[in-house]
Parts: C-alpha cells; sequence; structure tokens
C-alpha cells in the first residue's frame, strides 16, 4: 500500500512524501513494517519530526446523541529533524508496534462490516503539520481471539456488524481510550433467552479477557434487561481447550444469571497463567489471509466487505472530528 503526498504547506515545489508498507496485514502485538520515501522538492526545507500512527472511526457519545469521530490511538517517531535539500531522496524504515487491544479488523481475508483502519504519516515542518493520505491496514485476530470467534460461528450465531465505543469497560484493564463490540444475533437454541449478543476483545501480552454482553428478552408481564460475562483466558489455552463447548458454557452461565449490572461478571473461563510464548507461532501475515475456513462458514457471509475497499474515511481526517491519544 503506498501514498504520494505532495507537502502542501510548503508550497510550490514542496518535496513529496512516499509511505509503503511491506504488508498491510498483521495481529495485535506483532508490528507493520515499511519505509517512508521522500524526495527533496526545488528548494531545501527543514522537516522537524516525521511520524506514523494508526487511525481508526469510534462512535462517540455527546450531547446525547452519538457520533463518529477519527481517533489517532498510536503514534511511533520514524526520524528526528532532518535538513532536506533540494532533490535529495531519503528512505526512512520503521517498525510500527501494534498495541495488543488493537481492535480486529479482517478475517480469512474480508473486512469486517464496520471496521475502519488506516497508517497515516505526518510531516511536522516549522510552523506547521502535514498529515498524509491513509493507508488501510488490516489487523488479523490472535490466534486465540480466532477460535472465539469460530466458536460463535459453530455455535450458530450470525454475525450482524462491528464498530468502536469511546469509553472504558469496568474492571477490565484496559489501555485504549476505546473499545470493540463484535456484534451477533442469537443463535437458535438461546434464542428464547437473548435477542443479541456483544463480544469484546482485551487483549495483552499474557491473555485476553472476553466480555459479554447480552440482550435479553422480556416476557409479557417483566421488562428485558442486559446480562453481562467476563472470561479471562490465558494465550496458552489457545489450542488447549474445545472453544466451541468453553462458549456454549459461557452463555449458558449468562442465560441463568438474572442480574442487570456490570458487575455480576459470570466465573472466569481461564487465568492468565505461564509465559505467552508461542501463540504467534504460524502467524506469518502473508499466509493468514487465505484461511482454511472461509468467512461464511464463520457466520459472516453478507455481514462483511471485501478488504481492500478503505473509502470509509471519506476525507474526514481534515474535518477537525477528531480525539487523539497520545
Amino acid at each position: 500500500m503506498v501514498f504520494k503526498k505532495m507537502l502542501g504547506a510548503l508550497g510550490i515545489g514542496a518535496p513529496s512524501v512516499d509511505t509503503v508498507l511491506q504488508n498491510p496485514n498483521t495481529r495485535p502485538g506483532l508490528a507493520l513494517t515499511g519505509q517512508v520515501n521522500i524526495t527533496g522538492g526545488s528548494h531545501d526545507v527543514q522537516l522537524d519530526q516525521i511520524t506514523v500512527s494508526l487511525v481508526t472511526r469510534v462512535e462517540v457519545e455527546a450531547g446525547g446523541e452519538d457520533h463518529n469521530a477519527l481517533a489517532e490511538f498510536h503514534r511511533f517517531p520514524v526520524s528526528g529533524g532532518i535538513h532536506l535539500r533540494e532533490g535529495q531522496q531519503l528512505s526512512l524504515p520503521f517498525q510500527f508496534p501494534v498495541p495488543w487491544e488493537t481492535p480486529v479488523t479482517d478475517l480469512y481475508g474480508q473486512r469486517l462490516h464496520g471496521m475502519t483502519m488506516g497508517l497515516r504519516t505526518e510531516v511536522a515542518i516549522p510552523g506547521a503539520i502535514d498529515r498524509g493520505d491513509l493507508d488501510a491496514v488490516h489487523i488479523y485476530p490472535l490466534p486465540l481471539q480466532e477460535h472465539i470467534l469460530e466458536a460463535f460461528a459453530r455455535l450458530g450465531f450470525a454475525f450482524k456488524g462491528a464498530d468502536l465505543e469511546y469509553g472504558r469497560l469496568h474492571g477490565v484493564p484496559q489501555t485504549l481510550p476505546f473499545y470493540q463490540e463484535i456484534e451477533y444475533y442469537a443463535a437458535p437454541q438461546y434464542a428464547g433467552g437473548i435477542n443479541e449478543v456483544e463480544l469484546t476483545f482485551v487483549a495483552s501480552e499474557y491473555g485476553v479477557d472476553v466480555v459479554l454482553e447480552f440482550d435479553k428478552r422480556g416476557g409479557l408481564f417483566r421488562p428485558g434487561h442486559d446480562s453481562y460475562g467476563r472470561y479471562r483466558v490465558s494465550h496458552a489455552d489457545a489450542d488447549q481447550v474445545d472453544w466451541t463447548a468453553q462458549v456454549d458454557t459461557w452463555v449458558r452461565q449468562a442465560l441463568s444469571q438474572r442480574q442487570s449490572l456490570i458487575g455480576g461478571y459470570g466465573a472466569p473461563g481461564g487465568h492468565y497463567g505461564g509465559h505467552h510464548g508461542g501463540h504467534h507461532g504460524g502467524s506469518g501475515m502473508g499466509g493468514v489471509v487465505a484461511g482454511a475456513v472461509g468467512g461464511a462458514a464463520l457466520g459472516f457471509a453478507g455481514g462483511m466487505i471485501a478488504g481492500e475497499v478503505f473509502d470509509s474515511f471519506g476525507g474526514d481526517e481534515d474535518s477537525g472530528e477528531e480525539f487523539e491519544e497520545e
């Protein structure tokens, strides 16, 4: 993926910036590798700093209404001050560390409907900042997350959509200012008790907190209400657990509870323990797109769009509707 941008703040004859990612596919906890290529213009210029950052779209509640805003949630410096001579060519390599809590955007070569993620290059010059276009990046699930997503599909849950909510989850260690909700319609065997399920992953180097929110059905004389479950699992358990049975247990635990406060979590389904080594095994991103199980088999048919489509930002990056986390 490439973008080229003239540094408009420097006027006619300004240098150009060309950012290239070796591979736009990655996973939380890994890295995006690439380089920023700069070609000097018709005169010498001073570049104060070059930075790359991850940008996504987040739903924010303000004034009692929800609206979307761009969120820059992780920055990485590529270079400090550079005196760029006329016509000079520079290539600045970088390895951008992807935060563990970065939301999942893709599964088996398909973009999750509702998710957008881009890498933006920012060039600071004296008195101005020039922000380049956004290149699409594709964040695939960790093995543990992938197993749980597969389990929901095998149990018959139908994918509805995904979004990012600005805010924090009660009782969950969280570093990013937002969290992802992956929404499902209830599987037939649970439909008598719930309408929908929202699945949230909060990952770290040791494991994943799995948060489930169930929209419960009401009866003729009683209102419906939400119930919740939170389960902590280790990366080491990824290939050691029957996740279809485990997810079924989580759902049935929640259905047996009649609690509407988020403090009423179910019992943990696992715990962080031991070293997390090995959970990146076989995660080469060149092959992750060609998964053995197709999107339709996972319950995502009709709920996803092609990964190469990336026009969801629609130029809003210059609209001022944005908040940033340094």
